[in-house]
């Protein structure tokens, strides 16, 4: 008998132990782990203010600064204001003089993401929404992510009182430019989405994130989907019937294809199957860091040769280096190879990386482009007129019949 209530006793004490680290555990997550995590796994090597030689920032104050891929959209924190965590905010943005910044939209990252072999088993986003308070839909649904992150996005140019914009046709676009020539502390986003599982097996779900905003998507992120492989997959395959059909439907509504992430037979697919101009928003060249995230020669002439862009990130798996020099020798080599109408900036921003400078730095590759030599005119293409050429050529017209599907 003593020893069952001895028994007892030790039960109730270990419950409640448990019950006690479990509440702790929760009360951290909510309120500590997601800003701990934003602060360490997204950091500048450096903090602003940046050292600008006066002709450089003087170049980059005229320039349309536009940047194809950052992830701030995924944390816990208003965009609107300015924080010392993470690299992008709109403050950060206007002090960086970046016109156009493209917010991308994380939906799914697998347990055992990592650079070379990614299976895609489990989803390390459901805790970090969890802990975030995103809704009880977000939870397991990459789709119900999507949608959430372009709320957000609509909430902050909401609030923005007119200083951030959201373009989603050439006439925003236009307008946006227009009011920029008047007043340059303002700034604005595109939508776009990283790895095409969001979609669920249903090719609907395209329209339903057209009619959300987003303008930008790229097949596949971190693992292989059912539209083909990815750089860091498993199998690493290429375009798929499925991929096939939602390209075509992309097209139709006038969605930029992104190939970042696409694995080398993905990439060459895709080249060979699109009918419009294609963009790798953030990502490295081959010549300067071999890796097969990053393009080879061959790869860059094959997307830009319909008019596309190459975007280089910021980086270390990117440019093979830790600082500004070796963001500039990836640009130079991919103008060597491209032409300075098809070389862009895809500095991938909070998503997880390491960059020697937050975006209120961005007049350093001014800098670094000046000091190797580039002329002002291939200057402001590279900075920013390429990725605004290219969207004021290919984002749909308000004037236009609705696309299939996007009515």
């Amino acid at each position: 008998m003593a020893v069952n209530v001895r028994w007892r006793v030790w039960l109730r004490r270990a419950v409640f132990a448990v019950l006690v680290l479990f509440v702790l555990f929760v009360l951290w997550g909510y309120t500590l782990m997601p800003g701990m995590m934003m602060s360490t796994i997204n950091r500048a090597r450096s903090h602003g203010p940046y050292a600008v030689n006066p002709a450089a920032q003087a170049l980059h104050q005229r320039l349309l600064v536009a940047d194809m891929h950052c992830d701030a959209l995924l944390w816990c924190r208003d965009i609107l204001k300015r924080d010392t965590r993470g690299l992008v905010d709109v403050p950060r943005l206007i002090e960086g003089n970046v016109a156009l910044q493209v917010f991308s939209a994380v939906t799914r990252m697998p347990a055992d993401s990592n650079f070379s072999s990614t299976h895609g088993w489990g989803d390390v986003l459901a805790p970090l929404v969890f802990f975030q308070g995103w809704p009880a839909a977000t939870w397991f649904s990459p789709r119900e992510r999507a949608l959430y992150t372009a709320g957000r996005m609509d909430k902050a140019v909401r609030d923005s009182g007119g200083v951030l914009s959201l373009i989603r046709s050439q006439e925003d676009l236009q307008r946006y430019l227009e009011r920029r020539k008047q007043n340059h502390k303002l700034t604005a986003g595109l939508l776009s989405m990283e790895g095409l599982h969001c979609l669920e097996g249903d090719l609907e779900n395209l329209r339903v994130f057209f009619n959300a905003g987003y303008r930008m998507m790229s097949p596949t992120h971190f693992f292989d989907t059912d539209l083909g492989g990815s750089a860091q997959g498993s199998e690493k395959g290429g375009l798929t019937e499925f991929g096939k059909q939602a390209i075509r439907r992309m097209e139709e509504l006038k969605i930029v294809v992104d190939l970042a992430h696409a694995s080398p037979k993905l990439v060459d697919d895709v080249i060979a199957f699109a009918a419009r101009p294609l963009v790798v928003s953030h990502g490295g060249v081959r010549a300067t860091c071999d890796n097969t995230r990053n393009l080879s020669d061959e790869q860059i002439r094959a997307v830009v040769k319909n008019g596309g862009l190459v975007g280089i990130g910021f980086w270390s798996k990117a440019t093979c280096g830790k600082d500004v020099d070796s963001i500039i020798r990836a640009i130079l080599h991919a103008v060597k190879i491209a032409g300075p109408d098809h070389v862009g900036l895809g500095s991938d921003f909070d998503g997880a990386t390491v960059s020697p400078f937050d975006v209120s730095g961005m007049a350093l590759l001014t800098q670094g482009l000046l000091q190797a030599g580039l002329s002002e005119p291939d200057i402001a293409k590279i900075m920013g007129e390429n990725v605004i050429r290219l969207l004021s050529e290919n984002l749909p017209s308000e004037k236009a019949p609705s696309a299939p599907g996007a009515a």
